[in-house]
Order: C-alpha cells, then sequence, then structure tokens
C-alpha cells in the first residue's frame, strides 16, 4: 500500500514538474521557436482551431518564424490570430508563408519575463508540495487505521520528503536554465 501511494505521488510530481517547463517553454526569449505559437487558436470555420493543424511553423532563423497556411483562404484569418495575440508580435503575409519576426527584448522586457518564470517556478513547487501533503495524508490515514507501525509511517513521509526534494530541485533548475536563457544577448 505505502508502495503505491510512493509511486502515485512520484509520478504526480513528476507530472508537476513537466508542467512547469512546458509553461516556462512558452515564454519568448530572443530566438525564434515555433512553440511561441502554440497557443494562438484561428476561427477557422466558425470554430476555434489550433494554428498547428492549420498551418506549419518553423524557424526560418534567429529572429524569424514561417508559417506556412495549409489552406490560402485561412491566410488572413491567421494573420489576425497572431496580431490579436498577446505576444506583441506583426506578422508579414508574403503568398502562402507568413513571415513573423520577432523583436529584440529590451533589458526591461527581459526582467518581467523573469519575475513571470519566478512565479511559474514558484507555481511549480507549490503544485509539488500539495502532491507531499496529500501523500502524507494517506500514509498518516494508514497509520490511523494501524495498517502500518509508525516506523513506516515515519519512513514513509523520510521518502516523500526526500522525493519532494528532488522535484523541487529539479524545478529550480529549470528555472536557472529559463533565467540564464532569457538574460542571453
Amino acid at each position: 500500500m505505502i508502495n503505491e501511494i510512493r509511486k502515485d505521488a512520484d509520478t504526480r510530481m513528476s507530472k508537476c514538474v513537466e508542467a512547469f517547463k512546458n509553461n516556462i517553454s512558452k515564454i519568448r526569449t530572443g530566438r525564434a521557436q515555433p512553440s511561441i505559437l502554440d497557443g494562438i487558436h484561428v476561427d477557422y470555420y466558425g470554430s476555434s482551431t489550433p494554428l498547428r493543424q492549420l498551418a506549419s511553423v518553423v524557424a526560418e532563423d534567429a529572429h524569424t518564424l514561417a508559417v506556412t497556411v495549409f489552406d490560402r483562404s485561412v491566410s488572413a484569418a491567421v494573420e489576425k490570430a497572431i496580431m490579436a495575440s498577446d505576444l506583441g508580435l506583426n506578422p508579414m503575409s508574403a503568398g502562402s508563408v507568413i513571415r513573423v519576426p520577432l523583436p529584440p527584448l529590451t533589458e526591461e522586457r527581459r526582467k518581467d519575463m523573469i519575475k513571470i518564470v519566478r512565479g511559474e517556478a514558484e507555481q511549480g513547487r507549490v503544485s509539488v508540495r500539495n502532491v507531499r501533503r496529500d501523500a502524507n495524508d494517506k500514509v498518516k490515514a494508514l497509520l490511523k487505521d494501524k495498517e502500518i507501525s509508525e516506523d513506516e509511517d515515519r519512513r514513509s513521509q523520510d521518502d516523500i520528503q526526500k522525493m519532494t526534494d528532488t522535484y523541487i530541485k529539479a524545478v529550480d533548475k529549470a528555472l536557472a536554465d529559463k533565467e540564464a536563457e532569457l538574460m542571453d544577448f
């Protein structure tokens, strides 16, 4: 029973770290990354469709994304959706290809983004700690029902704490990597 609780906590904590990494990957650095446009949805025949389903997005160079629309009739809608996003991008249409130049980041904007990333990191840490709390509550319930001894309870809580520390270090490492990436000119 304790092993199941540990496995469940381990799985949930790894998902928390992956979710954090996914969230910060969308935060724009100075380089053009196709994942920047992942959150954009286009109004396509009355339904909101992800941009990835309507076009291919590639990095042409370090500061330009090329969006190749599959259906040329949607090209204007894709361009409007990119402009309307909160990314501050200004796409230029050239036939079936839409080029999206990424403006260089100012020092002030970089610092704002670091604040955002740190907030995301704190959310990641909190979610890992919530998983720890849930796992410890389950172990205490087993102790209360006399299914495990106090020694097993203490050992399990120590193991869960070590697991928590490992995943929080993973969040901190991802945060440090992203901060270095943001401050890299």
